[in-house]
Parts: C-alpha cells; structure tokens; sequence
C-alpha cells in the first residue's frame, strides 16, 4: 500500500481533534487549493470538503483558511453542487457574514458569489428566511435574507458594520440573482420589508472607487432589466430615476452644445472639466446594454431622444477604443436616430401585402 504523501497527510489533519493541528493543516493547504494538486481535496468522495465546512465554524484562523480554500474550489461542479444542496451550510454562511465581529466576512461574500453560479442557491437566498441580527449590531431588521445581504451591502459599504469588511462582493452575488427571472423580480418591485425599490439601493454606487461593487452593480442593473414590464418605472418614474446612474459612467470632461446639453437629465449636466469616464471596459459595456434594453419600447426610445441620450453614446463611441463597447455604441444609434414613423409606415404596407397574399377559404 503506497505511503501517503505530505499534502495527503495535511488533508488527512483537517479533521483531527486537536485545534492547533486542525489550524497547521488548513494553513498550509490554502496555496494547494488553486494549484495543481487541488484534486486532493476530492479524495474519499468530497471528504476533505466535507471536513472544510465544519471548519468554518471553528476558530476565526482556521475560519477564514477554510473559507479561502472553499472559495478556490467552488469553480468545481462537485464542489459546488455540494456546497449548494446544503441548506445548514447556507444557514451557516448567513450567521457569520451578518455577525460584525467576524474577520472573514468578506471571504464569506465571496464563496456566496460563487455558489450562486449553482442553479439552486439562487432561489434559495430568494426564499430564505432566518432569524434577525441582533438588534445592538444595527445590520437589518429584517428576517429575508435577502433584505439582511442589501442592508449590508448599503449599510457596510465604508466598513461602517464590520471593520474588516466592506461587502463588495455580494454585488456579484446580486449580479446572478438578477440572472434568475425570480430574481429579476425582486430587484425592480418594491419590497415588504421598507417599501423601497432594491434597484434604487444599488444605482447610487454605479461611480464608487471599488471596481468590484461597481462591475457587480453594473450587472445587476443590465440582468434587472431584463424584465421588461420594469421598464416604465425604472426610466420613467422619478422615484427611481435610473437613467442618470446609466448615463454619468459614460461621461467624460466633454462640452455639449445648449442645444444637447439643457436637454439631458439635470444631473449629467454641467459636469466639471475633470469629470472622469469609468475605465473599465467590462462595466462600460454593461451600461450600454442597460441602455440598449430600455430601448426595448417606443416610449422609452421617446424619452431618450427627448433626454439627448445620443450624444453622450456618441462621444462613448469616439473617446473609447474597444470593439464590444463601439459595437453596442453602434446598436444603440441605430435604433435611436432610425424613423420610427417611416418604420411603421413601412410595415403597414408590408401587412397588408401579406393580407393581400392570403386566400379565403371557399
């Protein structure tokens, strides 16, 4: 029988009883869990798995050691698929990240971004309730878990909840939710818990300095507005007044003329001459599309005509130098300059050509 070796001994140690074995062993493994060897974690069908989720309800080192190997692990649909079947796993994670003396908790909204890119865990955070954080941690008073994860997302922002936290990373989390119809839902619809529109809690950060919170929000913006029926609301309404956290991304330090300028939205007007476009493409991207779905109805084409949407994507088009983003520039012209009268006409005639074409039954 072949002796094992030092990193399956290591493994082996995860579930020994003694503390400090248990904190050597899940030390040294984290540089082995995104390497190579990260097979080892699935020997004896997912036991070293297994042995990593009771840890992270151990000792704070061992905790956070834990947490990080599961994180580098979860692109695994072994791993994940485990991870995401267990509902007292999930309980688990929620106990941890919305208790504000637990060092990890940014770890913990990383692994809960990676399981949602199971099928099931979204629904799940959608469904879930659980008891209320205590009332002296002043995270939420709310028992969906859904309202606790926002509540820390807003709330927790500046590290405001947790000193070692700041909850970037449940924008990723949001992001897939959003890619759930379910999800999509919850995001434009007013919620029981404070009657408040989730959306609106988001857009405000589509220009904060973490570029992780401002790709994830951009997603969950562009996924959120899938649903079409949102869309009214979403551009129209004042209460949400989404199209300027779109629009003040795209802009940079140019000059529009009266003509274009008295136009658009208040808040994109009059911007400062060091006024800085976003510089990640990736976001950027994301949203044009938004832009590019509430195109989706006339009335809202309407309303952006009306706003000068064209000129802010146009100076998009000229000032960034990416395919994809000038391809959706592209798109977004088109069926912003394109004559809508002249569009229906023509499908007038070709209708009744088609009527012309059909013959009766006798």
């Amino acid at each position: 029988m072949a002796q094992p070796t030092p990193i399956e001994e290591l493994v082996g140690f995860l579930s020994s009883p003694r503390q400090e074995i248990r904190m050597i062993a899940c030390g040294n493994l984290v540089g082995y869990s995104s390497g190579p060897q990260k097979s080892i974690f699935k020997a004896s069908s997912l036991k070293p798995i297994k042995d990593l989720k009771i840890l992270v309800r151990d000792h704070p080192n061992i905790s956070e050691n834990a947490v990080s190997i599961l994180i580098n692990l979860s692109d695994d649909r072994a791993v994940l698929t485990l991870l995401a079947n267990d509902d007292d796993f999930l309980e688990l994670l929620f106990s941890l990240i919305t208790n504000p003396s637990y060092p990890a908790a940014d770890y913990i909204a990383m692994l809960l971004a990676n399981m949602a890119k199971h099928e099931v865990v979204p629904e799940k955070i959608l469904k879930l309730k659980r008891e209320k954080p205590k009332p002296e941690w002043k995270v939420s008073d709310s028992e969906n878990a859904m309202d606790q994860l926002m509540d820390l997302f807003v709330k927790g922002s500046n590290k405001t909840l947790n000193k070692n936290a700041n909850f970037d990373y449940l924008a990723y989390l949001f992001a897939d939710i959003a890619g759930n119809t379910e999800g999509r839902k919850h995001f434009v619809k007013a919620q029981e818990y404070d009657k408040v529109i989730p959306i609106t809690k988001l857009i405000v950060f589509t220009e904060h300095a973490s570029l992780i919170r401002r790709k994830g929000v951009a997603s969950t913006i562009k996924n959120s507005l899938f649903e079409i029926s949102s869309h009214p609301k979403m551009a129209l309404d004042s209460s949400v007044n989404l199209l300027p956290y779109l629009l003040l991304p795209l802009m940079g330090p140019e000059e529009y003329p009266d003509e274009e300028s008295l136009d658009m939205p208040a808040e994109v007007q009059l911007l400062p001459p060091d006024k800085k476009r976003e510089t990640d493409n990736t976001v950027v991207a994301a949203h044009l599309e938004s832009i590019m779905l509430l195109t989706t109805t006339r009335e809202i084409r309407e309303k952006l005509r009306e706003l000068q949407v064209y000129p802010i994507i146009r100076e998009v088009h000229l000032a960034v130098e990416d395919e994809e983003v000038r391809d959706i520039c592209e798109r977004i012209v088109n069926v912003l300059q394109r004559d809508e009268v002249e569009e229906e006409r023509i499908q007038e005639v070709e209708d009744e050509e088609e009527d012309d074409d059909i013959v009766p039954l006798v």
